[in-house]
């Protein structure tokens, strides 16, 4: 049996178990680690296509295993981050404790070890499963779109899930709840944790997703300066956002990324 081949499969099933793990710890209350774990599947679905074209073992399966394993990953697990955050939004505006998976948090003014009854009937929190509807258009229309071999069309949902999943490092929520300080006396994040914010979020990253707009593909055939230049530019400004501005420099990336496929495309069509 020829392990070679098994070698990006394996990988990629590494991706969807960090999903899966994701799923849980995000149904737990636990934002933090459910986005820890979409940055570690980030890593392992970058290197499961590099090793496959590394190994010369590229197959279909390995193509649609990759898309099931991001569907989970890069698509359910930001929509359900969005959900308990719009759920922690209703609760600090109701001054009502938040239920986040299992667990029930009290209301921000009340005392940690305050045990209330409550349950949300609010429905503006399943607005937020609009992610993963468009996220599995995103990936239909990749793996059919011969245009996207060599560049996306539209926001990659990996791109997606990592702005979305930043949001609670952003802010400061842990185990459900927004830490002390500074995060409750900055009327900054208090504004975007509202409810109709994080909807008008969900709205519009989902809506990019299926945009059609031109995007440069982070997929090295090889490692010259020549044929990678704006990828190599990208990975340094992504290290440097990354190192001044912290959890920040996630959403900062992404709009990085987009100018940078931007001006790719206009020197692209200048050459042509």
């Amino acid at each position: 049996m020829n392990i070679k081949k098994h070698i990006p499969n394996a990988i990629t099933c590494g991706n969807l178990l960090c999903g899966c793990l994701a799923i849980v710890k995000a149904f737990e209350g636990d934002l933090v680690w459910a986005a820890y774990l979409v940055g570690i599947a980030l890593v392992l679905d970058f290197f499961d296509g590099f090793t496959a074209r590394l190994l010369k073992v590229a197959s279909p399966i390995g193509k649609d295993l990759d898309s099931l394993a991001d569907m989970v990953t890069f698509g359910v697990v930001p929509g359900i981050v969005m959900f308990q955050m719009i759920m922690l939004g209703e609760s600090m505006i109701d001054n009502s404790p938040a239920v986040t998976g299992w667990t029930i948090y009290p209301p921000l003014s009340a005392p940690p070890d305050v045990s209330v009854d409550y349950v949300s009937h609010s429905y503006v929190k399943y607005f937020a499963l609009i992610i993963p509807i468009f996220s599995a258009i995103r990936l239909a229309k990749f793996n059919n779109d011969t245009r996207q071999s060599d560049s996306f069309i539209g926001v990659p949902t990996p791109a997606n899930a990592m702005v979305i999943c930043s949001l609670p490092l952003i802010f400061g929520i842990h185990n459900g709840m927004l830490q002390s300080s500074p995060q409750l006396t900055n009327p900054l994040i208090m504004i975007f944790i509202h409810p109709f914010i994080l909807c008008i979020v969900s709205l519009v990253m989902s809506l990019l997703l299926v945009a059609p707009l031109p995007l440069l593909a982070l997929k090295f055939k090889n490692f010259g300066w020549a044929d990678n230049k704006m990828r190599f530019i990208m990975i340094g400004l992504s290290v440097v956002c990354l190192a001044v501005f912290q959890f920040v420099g996630i959403p900062l990336i992404i709009i990085l990324y987009i100018i940078l496929s931007v001006i790719n495309n206009i020197i692209t069509k200048q050459k042509v």
